[in-house]
């Protein structure tokens, strides 16, 4: 990601994965192709992916073996997808797991958490208290966390670490390595690799253990802010914000260049980081060119398989590498997060909604989507200026005149509202009347009294929604009452007998204050008393 908040992407791009924006990439699940609307947080899994939208609920698409890409109804502030099931904290702090569930890894403890990781067949997660929750395979031990509170918990293939509120550590699991065994001291943040482990203690230097067949867990002196665990191979970002790497360095993965840096991320083969002032640098294999990125400004970068994406400054994206099912061909538009799985990849937009793309053999770049329509109807015809508010896509709001429509294509299957404002005080007079939703199921409901149409939205439907108003002035004039007779107290209130009944004198000041018959009153009853 690119500084001015462009992507670029480079190296292997066989499935799109060098394509930025949105996800792209591997694609056989359809975990690449996001939905249409606004998200705060996006997760890729194995073969499916999730994502928080700005209102809390979850998306999900890809595979769905064992339902992983069916999400729970609700509101979650975090989901975290994992290999074959998925977990998400809920806005009330509850949880929620579901998908691929042999080892029970879906199927969380009760209570509140802050935070949840899923491992490949466990999940931990943090409690509100600071208290750890472990469940599903426990084979090893993985998913039998120690007593005391913690600040946060890693997940790794088959064993767990985490941080004590104290800062010590706690590890737990497959420990053939010692990687479950860590060392003394107090830390700020831990990185569970495939089978070491990384941490960055309070000093900031690092301590690394566990497997060090190519040395991934002999760190190099120095202080840090951030370290991550890759299979074989770890970086960390120093104090100065300088690059180190180690371990396996075939093709110069773990051999960085020099220069000061804000991010680095390890692919497969090959590592790239975003230097302080914004440019990239990229090292290891290229044999698809990954390693081989753009000049420019970028803020962000992300590293796949074989292709590498970066979000530039401006917010475009940038892709490299292999790009055999175009995931190094992103699409148009200005991102803010960019994220590059081995064959597809992701990024979050800056109107918040999602664009996947990359390999889309099982349709992961394709997601289930639907269209919207909103028709604005006015009796008599006319009325114009309607405004609504909708949680479909950003901005999140729009007007509309008499016959216009407003039309939301490619959006992702889920429940929507649009609501037009202030529906008994629109513009000139008129008020909503009517409100219908056309729905092939039926799932679509309407509030009238609320001018709300709630859209269930199914895939390859079209929801169209009709809100007509009508003008108090509907029939004309001459279907006023007679006032040649009429008379009124000094109060302002008709007199008995006049033909005019509270109602419809109510209905006539009523009009008159809202100007809409302001000018036909003054030319039928000029000089009566109580008009003037």
């Amino acid at each position: 990601m690119r500084t001015d908040g462009t992507l670029a992407c480079w190296g292997l791009n066989g499935d799109g994965q060098a394509s930025p924006l949105a996800c792209w990439g591997y694609n056989d699940y359809g975990q690449a192709p996001p939905p249409a609307g606004t998200f705060s947080q996006v997760s890729a899994g194995g073969s499916h992916t999730c994502g928080v939208r700005t209102d809390g609920t979850l998306a999900c698409w890809g595979s769905n073996d064992y339902g992983k890409a069916t999400p729970p109804a609700g509101t979650f502030s975090e989901v975290s997808a994992g290999g074959f099931h998925t977990c998400g904290v809920g806005t009330d702090g509850t949880l929620a797991c579901w998908g691929y569930n042999f080892f029970g890894q879906a199927t969380p403890p009760a209570g509140t958490f802050s935070q949840v990781s899923a491992g490949a067949e466990h999940t931990c997660g943090v409690r509100t208290d600071g208290t750890l929750a472990c469940w599903g395979d426990n084979f090893y031990g993985q998913a039998t966390p120690p007593d005391g509170t913690f600040s946060q918990v890693s997940a790794g293939t088959i064993h767990t670490c985490g941080v004590r509120t104290g800062g010590t550590l706690g590890c737990w699991g497959h420990n053939e390595y010692g990687q479950a065994t860590p060392p003394d001291g107090t830390f700020s943040q831990v990185s569970a690799g495939y089978f070491h482990t990384c941490g960055v203690r309070a000093d900031g230097t690092l301590a690394c253990w566990g497997y060090n067949g190519d040395g991934e867990a002999t760190p190099p002196t120095g202080t840090f802010t951030q370290v991550n665990a890759g299979n074989i191979h770890t970086c960390g970002v120093r104090a100065d914000g300088t690059l180190a790497c180690w371990g396996y360095n075939g093709d110069g993965v773990a051999t960085p260049p020099g220069g000061t840096f804000s991010q680095v991320t390890a692919g497969a083969w090959h590592t790239c980081g975003v230097r302080t002032d914004g440019t990239l640098a990229c090292w290891g294999r290229s044999v698809e060119g990954q390693a081989t990125p753009p000049t420019g400004a970028f803020s962000q970068v992300s590293a796949g398989y074989d292709h590498t994406c970066g979000v530039r400054t401006d917010g475009t994206l940038a892709c490299w590498g292999l790009n055999g099912d175009g995931q190094a061909t992103p699409p148009a538009g200005t991102f803010t997060q960019l994220s590059a799985g081995d064959w597809h990849n992701c990024g979050v937009r800056t109107d918040g909604t999602l664009a996947c793309w990359g390999n889309n053999d099982s349709g992961q770049a394709t997601p289930p989507a639907g269209t919207i329509v909103i028709v604005k109807a006015t009796d008599p015809a006319g009325g114009s200026g309607f405004g609504f508010t909708d949680n479909v896509a950003a901005p999140n709001s729009f007007s509309l005149d008499d016959g216009g429509t407003k039309t939301f294509s490619g959006v992702f299957t889920d429940s929507y509202m649009v609501i037009e404002d202030d529906p008994g005080v629109t513009p000139g007079g008129f008020a909503l009347s009517d409100l219908t939703c056309t729905d092939p199921d039926g799932g679509s409901s309407v509030d009238l009294g609320a001018g709300k149409a709630t859209i269930d939205l199914d895939a390859g439907e079209t929801v169209t929604c009709t809100f007509t108003n009508t003008s108090p002035a509907v029939g004309g004039i001459a279907e006023l009452p007679d006032m040649a007779g009429a008379s009124a107290d000094e109060a302002g209130a008709p007199a008995e007998g006049s033909g005019w009944s509270a109602g419809s004198y109510a209905a006539l000041v009523g009009g008159l204050a809202a100007g809409a018959l302001a000018i036909a009153a003054g030319a039928w009853y000029a000089g009566r008393r109580w008009l003037r």
